[in-house]
């Protein structure tokens, strides 16, 4: 991430031994399409505006290392470098990384990049150059369970709107908000998707994270202290902005200075707060981040864009329990024989098991990966 520099920068100056030498690529700037949002370029990467007083985003294409790697630096060559940032991640697999600043090391090694470009004000981007190494060291494999917390949960509203990844919001929408930047999906995509429920567990949505907020942008506060961006002395699993509120921590107010009026660590748009969940006010909830657990199978929600009914048993007459919004990534836990479905994937009789007592027909989702039998053979589908 770039917060200051001069003409050229040299991201990720980390006091490690590289283990290789690894690739090195250019990011292209002049390609702005549907993933990107409120930046143009004309000769130089610029922000247009659209985002208000957000940064635009470009969103690279993804870059396949000829060897694993588990650091990302960029060069960047810019007019006004401190109005640019330099994100990327990272996946062996169909699991991303979180986004993290250019030149910070990644949980793991990866096989394919992305980077995504911020820019804001004046700030003109010429070219932005990464290059990829491996660090000598013992790596911890990824945990097979989510990370969890209850959370005070707020209603995004902002009907047509757009989200920070470019999504523009309508009524009833389906997304979830965190403080970080960290989790944004593309727009799109459910790379990073929130399984949020009631804390009776009645109702859950799973829902795609698209937006940054409430009341902080770098408060990635499901992660451990070790590698949360800010405010480290707070408790894992615990927002500043409900530490400030409830226990006048920074004074009572955001990284921006603001006086925090709630607890709030998610913003739940209308659609998963008044249909997912059944909410009619502000609530604590039940979240589980699902991107931070490793997957042996993944569901990709895919309807003409209404959420998929979530249900308690494998047939449509058990009555709904929440939602899957449309593009939400989901792992699966096993397979059932049950209801015949049509849907976008044509006609099946199979529904995916997602959590205790969730079942999504499978007619709607597209697979990856394999999927373990909650009785029977397992199946290898990759189906599009």
């Amino acid at each position: 991430m770039i917060r200051h520099g001069v003409l050229a920068i040299l991201l990720g100056m980390t006091a490690v031994v590289p283990h290789f030498a690894g690739d090195s690529w250019p990011v292209e700037l002049s390609t702005v399409d549907g993933d990107d949002f409120g930046v143009a370029y004309a000769g130089a990467l610029r922000a247009d505006g659209a985002a208000g007083e957000r940064p635009g985003v470009l969103v690279s294409t993804e870059h396949r290392l000829s060897s694993p790697a588990d650091r990302v630096r960029a060069r960047v060559d810019a007019d006004r470098p401190a109005g640019v940032e330099v994100d990327v991640r990272g996946r062996i697999g169909e699991d991303w990384t979180e986004w993290l600043p250019a030149g910070e090391l990644f949980p793991r090694a990866v096989q394919v990049v992305q980077a995504r470009i911020s820019v804001s004000g004046p700030a003109a981007v010429r070219a932005v150059t990464l290059s990829a190494d491996r660090v000598a060291r013992v790596e911890s494999p990824p945990s097979t369970v989510a990370l969890g917390y209850r959370i005070f949960a707020t209603r995004e509203g902002l009907v047509g709107g757009t989200t920070s990844n470019g999504h523009k919001i309508v009524e009833r929408d389906h997304f979830v908000s965190f403080p970080s930047t960290k989790s944004v999906s593309p727009k799109g995509t459910g790379n990073y998707t929130a399984r949020v429920c009631l804390t009776d567990g009645t109702r859950c949505e799973y829902a795609p994270v698209w937006e940054v907020g409430p009341w902080n942008t770098h408060d990635d506060y499901w992660n451990p202290a070790g590698s949360r961006a800010q405010f480290p002395e707070l408790p894992q699993g615990v927002p500043e902005a409900q530490a400030a509120y409830n226990d006048g921590f920074n004074g009572g107010k955001d990284s921006r200075g603001r006086t925090v009026r709630n607890p709030a660590g998610v913003d739940l748009a209308d659609g998963t707060f008044w249909d997912g969940l059944g909410l009619t006010g502000n609530s604590y909830v039940d979240i589980t981040y699902l991107w931070t657990g490793a997957a042996t199978a993944t569901a990709i929600v895919s309807t003409a864009g209404a959420p998929l009914n979530l249900r308690p048993n494998p047939a449509t007459s058990a009555a709904a329990i929440g939602y899957a919004a449309n593009y939400a990534q989901i792992p699966i836990e096993c397979s059932v024989s049950g209801q015949s479905v049509s849907g976008t994937y044509g006609t099946s009789a199979v529904w995916d098991r997602i959590g205790p007592g969730h079942y999504l027909a499978e007619a709607y989702v597209r697979i990856t990966g394999v999927v373990p039998p909650c009785d029977g053979l397992a199946r290898d589908q990759r189906g599009g």
